[in-house]
Order: C-alpha cells, then sequence, then structure tokens
C-alpha cells in the first residue's frame, strides 16, 4: 500500500519524491500571487494607518507634541480597528480559497453574526484584521530573505557570464575575474537544486500562518454549533407554543361550542318527553354525561391555556392556582409588568405541577410561592413544609419541569432533604 500524500507543503519538505510533484510550482504560484495581493491590501490599510504614519515622522524630525501625538495616535487607531475589518474581510475570504494551493485539508464553514456590532465582537473578524496586517509587514521582509536568497543562488550560478560585463558584488566579496567565478560558479548550480525547497518552506511557513489566523478554532466551530442549536431549540418552543394556542382556539370556540349545543338540544328534549317514559331517562343520562364532558372539556382548555394567565397575568394565575389547592397556599408576588408570554407559561406550569406534587406526595400543611423580577429574571420559588425527600428519579415530574425551563434557556434547582422542606426553584430570563 502507498503512503498517502502529504496534505500541506510543510509536510511535503520532508518526503522524497518533493523534487518531482507539483508542490514547488503551486508554491510558486501561491508567492507571486501573495505579491499582488499585498500590493492590493496595503493601499487601503495605509491610507487607514496614515496618522500613524505622520506621527512616526513627527517622532523622528523630533517635531512631535504631546497633544497632537495623542490625537494622530487615537485617530489611527479609530480608523484601523474600526474600518481595517471591513477591509481584511474580503481578503479572508479570498485567502481561504487560495490557501488550498499549499494546504489540502478541508476547509471549515466560516459562520458568522450579520455585519454590526456583533460583528465586531466575534473574534474571527480580529484574527482576519490580524492576518491583513501581517499580510503587509512581516510577509514582505520574509518574501524579500527569500528573493536574496534566490538572487544570490542565481547570480553566482550565472557569474561567468556576468562578470564580463563588470564586476560583481557579492556583498562579502567582489568578483571581478573570470576565473574567480568558477567556485561561485559550481556552487550556484548545485544550489539550484535547493531552489524548490526554498520556495516550498517560504509558502509552507506562510500558509501555515494563514489557516491558523483565518480558519475558525474548534472552541470557536462548537460555539457556532451551540448557539445555532439554542436558536433552533427557541424555534421549536414558539412553534409548539402557536400549536397550543391554535389546539385551544379550536377547542374552545369548535368542539365546546358544538358541545353546549349538543347539551342544550338533550335538556329540550327531556321537557318534552314524559318523566316516567324509558326514553326520558335515556335523554336525562345523555344530558348529565354531555354536562360532564363539557366541564371536562372545559378543564383540558383551561390546562392548555388559562384564560386568567392571558387576560390578567402570571399573578392572577399564581393566586387562581393557590384557591384551587388542597394545600394552603401562600403567593407573594413582585412583577412591575407583563412578562413575555412563554415565560408566564414555563412559569405558570412550573408551580402548577409543584403544588400538584405537593398535594400527591408531600404530606405538606403549608405552601409559599414567590415569583419576583430583578434585573431582567424571573426568579419563582415554591416551599412546602412536607416530608421532603423529592427525587427527579422516582418519577415525580420534576425531570419534565426541569426539560420545559431549560426549553425557555432558564433552569430548575430543587432543594428537598428528608424531613423537609423540600425548595424548587426556577429562573427564567425575560429581559
Amino acid at each position: 500500500m502507498s503512503a498517502d500524500p502529504p496534505r500541506t507543503t510543510l509536510a511535503a519538505l520532508v518526503t522524497p519524491r518533493l523534487l518531482t510533484s507539483d508542490r514547488p510550482v503551486k508554491a510558486a504560484a501561491y508567492l507571486l500571487s501573495t505579491v499582488l495581493i499585498a500590493v492590493l491590501v496595503a493601499v487601503p490599510l495605509g491610507l487607514l494607518a496614515f496618522p500613524w504614519a505622520l506621527l512616526a515622522r513627527q517622532v523622528a524630525t523630533g517635531t512631535a507634541r504631546t497633544g497632537s501625538g495623542l490625537v494622530l495616535l487615537a485617530l489611527g487607531a479609530v480608523l484601523v480597528a474600526g474600518l481595517g475589518p471591513l477591509v481584511a474581510w474580503p481578503l479572508a475570504a479570498a485567502e481561504r480559497v487560495r490557501l488550498r494551493l499549499v494546504d489540502a485539508r478541508p476547509v471549515p464553514p466560516v459562520r458568522r453574526a450579520p455585519f454590526g456590532l456583533s460583528w465586531y465582537r466575534h473574534p474571527l473578524t480580529w484574527r482576519e484584521l490580524a492576518y491583513a496586517v501581517l499580510l503587509v509587514t512581516v510577509v514582505p521582509a520574509l518574501y524579500s530573505v527569500a528573493a536574496l536568497v534566490l538572487v544570490l543562488i542565481v547570480v553566482c550560478a550565472l557569474s561567468p557570464w556576468l562578470v564580463p560585463g563588470g564586476e560583481i558584488d557579492l556583498g562579502v566579496t567582489v568578483i571581478t575575474t573570470p576565473p574567480q567565478t568558477v567556485p561561485y560558479s559550481v556552487i550556484g548550480f548545485a544550489a539550484l537544486v535547493t531552489v524548490p525547497y526554498l520556495l516550498t518552506a517560504v509558502a509552507g511557513v506562510h500558509g501555515a500562518a494563514a489557516r491558523a489566523l483565518l480558519h475558525p478554532r474548534a472552541t470557536e466551530e462548537l460555539h457556532a454549533e451551540l448557539v445555532e442549536v439554542s436558536r433552533s431549540r427557541a424555534r421549536l418552543v414558539s412553534a409548539f407554543e402557536a400549536e397550543r394556542h391554535r389546539i385551544e382556539r379550536d377547542l374552545h370556540d369548535g368542539a365546546q361550542q358544538k358541545l353546549v349545543g349538543l347539551t342544550l338540544q338533550l335538556g329540550l328534549a327531556r321537557l318534552d318527553l314524559p318523566a316516567a317514559s324509558p326514553a326520558a331517562s335515556a335523554v336525562e343520562t345523555a344530558h348529565q354525561q354531555a354536562k360532564q364532558l363539557m366541564t371536562e372539556l372545559r378543564e383540558l382548555i383551561h390546562g392548555i391555556r388559562p384564560n386568567v394567565l392571558a387576560d390578567l397575568g402570571l399573578p392572577a394565575a399564581l393566586r387562581e392556582l393557590a384557591d384551587q389547592s388542597v394545600v394552603p397556599v401562600a403567593v407573594e408576588t413582585d412583577l412591575p409588568r407583563r412578562l413575555p408570554e412563554q415565560v408566564e407559561a414555563t412559569a405558570y406550569f412550573v408551580v402548577a405541577e409543584a403544588l400538584t406534587n405537593v398535594a400527591k406526595h408531600s404530606g405538606a400543611t403549608a405552601v409559599r410561592v414567590t415569583a419576583r423580577e430583578t434585573a431582567g429574571l424571573l426568579t419563582v420559588e415554591v416551599r412546602d413544609d412536607g416530608r421532603g425527600g423529592a427525587d427527579p428519579a422516582h418519577g415525580t415530574g420534576l425531570t419534565g419541569l426541569a426539560d420545559r425551563v431549560a426549553a425557555a434557556d432558564g433552569r430548575m434547582l430543587l432543594s428537598s432533604p428528608p424531613g423537609g422542606p423540600t425548595l424548587i426553584r426556577t429562573e427564567l430570563p425575560c429581559a
């Protein structure tokens, strides 16, 4: 079996087949295209950083003043930080495509918020700006060193043909005669073999830096996925609430009204029949069953969406729950405004289920329900003086309550030591 080819240019440096592969050609294409892109980016970034350049000139000439210097420094920072990301954004998009020349690894998708204040809070925005600055500062220096080495190799190799036109100054020595060129020419031609490695190394280093700065990191990808999951969960909760409202409306306006009409018809039919007749007895039974069914349907509708909650809000709905409880319940609320519909519904059903659990399992003689909003957070507490020992694993509905609260982006806390008391605390964001 043949080994998998290296996926990056840096990894290809240590392979024996580099010279026969297309890696050096791709590296050269990457380097040449970088020069053009760096020039295009340097113009707008240079304009944005012009106050800094002016300040540097004043410092160099000794004409800088403290006041004007601070103004230039602040102005440059505002321009680079405010408008620099707009220059770096298209550059980053182009670089992610161009990077394929030196890096064959999959490119993860880039998820970011639409342009706005949140766009500036995204870490990737500032890493893109850092890459743009790197491209017009450090990269030219790196490429200049590589170009100098390349020119030196070529000049040494071609020195026998160049020296008749004049002396060759290599920096450390000067070649003036053809015999002097022989060792340099031999070294130059031998060094030509290293040129593909030089190009590949420089392109590989540049590509590695570009990938590190321009591609989302694992934590950012996870954060983006979590944000999308949260938004999806919010959409599902909203869809569930809308469907629940539709069911409640259909039952109230459709089935309940028809059942009311049926009950009236059965009552009228009973009056028209002789009291002692078998038919009257059957109609009486049907009439009672229809009234019982209407009561159950009304309770079902009330459980889906209590009218008092929709009309009067959470405080009134909690007091109604307290009136219906078989255990005495004291209600204390501090809610200066109507809360979002989903928050009110979640808090209501948490309290309703908690009171049901108290009546069934706790043996409590008193319950206290408190609800207050502080800094955009609704806190609802249900405390009873029962026997305690509540455990979600024992099927008391607490797990379902916690799931419902979590779906509203809140959290539920439970304290129920053996012997009591039991405290259920729910926190729901409502800003």
